[in-house]
């Protein structure tokens, strides 16, 4: 069931909810929305077996939620606004907070903003990409994807990633504004996450090093590996298998 919330300004942002007991907010990567990420693989269903209310956002400009095109709708650091208003909105206390890819990025900005998850999921962002010292591997792709639309031969990075965009229905312009509303997340507020973090990458994702490199910056976390690369890391049952060990074998912070 689709249920609504709104941003600070306004703007109307989907999310969805399964099971009952401690919750649990899961943050989607780019260009994906909360029934592909977690619903469809069956993440959401197994977690709340285990006695969570899984709550799954979907992300400005993406999925079900509102996509303007208008620039001022994308403020720098906009999806973590969301996220803190969404949590505020619902009067979350007591929760555990997680995210995948472009998810993660939000969920560290969420951390360096103030909320206090008793523990959190960090999965398929490194910490080159969460302190914003990697180049965008997408943002060009997709910039030129916007430009020059259904001109890309097969098998280009363009033609994939507009395939892909068909494939979801995603909007290339309300995704560049959520580019570039994303903020890193310097190395001292890295140091001020305080809960116990689980960090997560695909064996065969180039971000693993990265992310193994984030697992060490963070004073209570731990790493382990997902099967597959970035994009097939995602729908592997692991995710929520490795998500319930951590959840059963560490307390939350508070």
């Amino acid at each position: 069931m689709i249920r609504y919330s709104r941003g600070e300004d306004g703007t109307r942002l989907a999310y969805r909810e399964l099971g009952e007991g401690r919750p649990l907010v899961l943050v989607h990567g780019f260009c994906g929305f909360a029934a592909e990420h977690w619903i469809r693989p069956g993440h959401a269903e197994t977690l709340a077996a285990q006695g969570f209310r899984v709550i799954m956002p979907d992300l400005r400009g993406h999925g079900d939620s509102a996509r303007p095109h208008d620039p001022g709708a994308y403020p720098p650091d906009v999806l973590a606004e969301d996220g803190l208003a969404l949590l505020t909105e619902l009067g979350l206390d007591g929760y555990d907070l997680g995210g995948y890819s472009l998810g993660a990025r939000v969920v560290a900005r969420m951390l360096a903003r103030g909320a206090r998850p008793g523990r959190a999921v960090l999965a398929g962002q490194g910490l080159a990409e969460i302190t914003g010292t990697a180049p965008s591997r997408t943002e060009p792709v997709l910039r030129r994807v916007q430009a020059n639309p259904g001109t890309f031969e097969p098998d280009s990075p363009e033609h994939d990633v507009e395939r892909w965009l068909t494939e979801t229905g995603g909007d290339p312009l309300a995704l560049l504004r959520v580019l570039d509303s994303l903020v890193p997340t310097g190395r001292a507020e890295l140091d001020g996450i305080a809960m116990p973090v689980l960090v997560l990458a695909g064996t065969e994702d180039v971000r693993r090093e990265s992310a193994r490199e984030l697992a060490e910056a963070l004073p209570g976390a731990r790493y382990a590996d997902l099967p597959g690369d970035h994009s097939r890391a995602i729908t592997a049952p692991d995710f929520a298998r490795l998500c319930t060990r951590f959840f059963a074998e560490v307390s939350p912070a508070w």
